[in-house]
């Protein structure tokens, strides 16, 4: 019966044109063809908290959220699924998801927090009705909030949430210019609405679909065949059972000024870039870790070419997986430069990830990613702090990982510091042993660094 009504609802909105129906994407296409983890799972939730600092109420954000909705499809976007495909719904209208709860003093200690927020994001969502976002206020103190804002990874990438702070925080100025033409004029319904994205996620998936037909993939499909015929994974060695427990945890390290500046002076020297200087340094740490010298990592690419796709909401994101074959009794410099030149053909011949694993004859089992089970990335998506009226924001990421991988380790340029979060498995891997692997990174980055003419076997490690 409930099904028979769901139908009767969806032809409704169809004929009102309240609801219209597109393909997935090539990026989502991802989630639901080569992910081993069902796509309503919470691991792949995206998240992040906004801190407020100053007087602003749940009425002014909830209108605020309002008229980010209305700009960004994103947000009122769910999925149909069918027999042979699942279709996106995007509905003209809906209404803004905001939740408000004051904080008690001894949860809003930085430690009690954390499980507020854990607890937040990794509540599910229904993918059929949506919405695919959570925003929940939490007031710690007057003048003092936080935005713990949740969304699914079909509909967001890392990007969107840099986009979605400057979208509401625009929209919160909009707000205040508006409640004051109300007050000079005694009209309601004068606040502005922010103007439109100059493409719409819906125009780029379409722009996507049209360009990477049948030939377009076919001319790349011979490098990826060759790039990953015969590719191990590094937890090859791992059960089923092992694989299926629980999400990825966290940890956080950095690299010190000195460090981040010697790996910056490295890359120069050498003619490469820092991410293929940090990648080649990762790749000799897993070596020494792990003792495999032939490993492929996957690696995000923002997929946001076009100046017309940096201000929409969506999932933009691609993965490049690189192959790293190590000679042990090559100088890392002359390392360095093979990694370098093997990352700029992999980016070069990027193409839809789905399609990739298709080509390489890899299928997900249910228990692994097809080819890598390692992420490896240099997060570079803007991350606005915007100071407003009355108010002040500061977007503060949460790398939870789409548990698509088993140990990941992303990145992020910090003024003179690198950022370094490790994503694990923690049934397969405890903190003491990722303790252990950061502090390895770390001495294999300084002792690459000092001495980048010697031979890997010969580093002091």
């Amino acid at each position: 019966m409930e099904e028979q009504d769901n139908r009767a609802k969806l032809k409704q909105w169809l004929a009102s044109g309240e609801i219209r129906l597109q393909p997935l994407s090539f990026s989502q296409r991802e989630l639901w063809e080569t992910s081993p983890v069902p796509v309503g799972d919470p691991a792949n939730h995206i998240c992040a908290f906004i801190e407020i600092t100053g007087g602003i109420t749940p009425e002014e954000c909830e209108g605020a959220m309002r008229r980010v909705m209305e700009r960004q499809e994103a947000l009122r976007v769910s999925f149909l699924p069918g027999k042979d495909r699942t279709l996106e719904m995007i509905r003209v209208t809906s209404t803004p998801q905001l939740g408000y709860r004051e904080l008690s003093a001894a949860e809003a200690r930085p430690e009690a927090l954390e499980e507020v927020l854990k607890e937040t994001y990794q509540k599910p969502f229904d993918l059929v009705q949506g919405p695919l976002y959570r925003v929940d206020m939490l007031k710690r103190r007057a003048g003092d909030h936080v935005l713990a804002f949740s969304v699914h990874h079909s509909i967001a990438d890392g990007w969107s949430l840099g986009v979605f702070v400057q979208d509401l925080s625009t929209a919160y100025v909009m707000g205040l210019k508006g409640m004051r033409k109300v007050v000079a004029t005694g009209v309601m319904g004068l606040s502005d609405q922010l103007p439109p994205v100059p493409q719409t996620y819906s125009e780029w998936s379409a722009s996507e679909r049209a360009f990477w037909q049948p030939a377009e993939i076919e001319k790349r499909a011979g490098f990826w065949r060759d790039q990953l015929q015969g590719a191990p994974q590094v937890f090859n060695g791992c059960t089923e059972v092992v694989r299926n427990k629980g999400p990825l945890q966290r940890m956080v390290s950095s690299m010190n000024p000195r460090l981040t500046k010697a790996v910056r002076e490295l890359a120069q020297k050498n003619g490469a870039t820092l991410y293929s200087t940090l990648l080649a340094a990762f790749q000799v740490t897993l070596w020494r870790w792990k003792g495999t010298d032939d490993l492929v990592v996957g690696s995000p690419v923002a997929n946001r070419n076009k100046a017309a796709s940096h201000q929409t909401m969506g999932y933009f994101a691609g993965v490049v997986p690189i192959r790293g074959q190590l000679d042990p009794g090559r100088a890392f410099a002359e390392h360095l430069k093979a990694v370098h030149l093997r990352a700029v053909d992999c980016f070069a011949n990027a193409m839809p990830f789905a399609e990739i694993a298709k080509v390489a004859g890899d299928r997900p089992s249910g228990v692994v990613h097809p080819l890598f089970d390692v992420r490896f990335a240099l997060q570079n998506h803007p991350v606005p702090d915007v100071v407003l009226p009355r108010i002040s924001t500061k977007l503060r990421m949460r790398s939870t990982g789409t548990a698509r991988f088993d140990l990941g380790c992303e990145i992020t340029e910090t003024g003179s510091e690198l950022e370094v979060v490790w994503l694990f498995r923690r049934d397969m891997l405890d903190e003491a042993e990722i303790q252990a692997l950061d502090a390895m990174f770390r001495e294999v980055t300084t002792d690459l660094c000092s001495h980048p003419d010697r031979r890997l076997t010969d580093l002091k490690l």
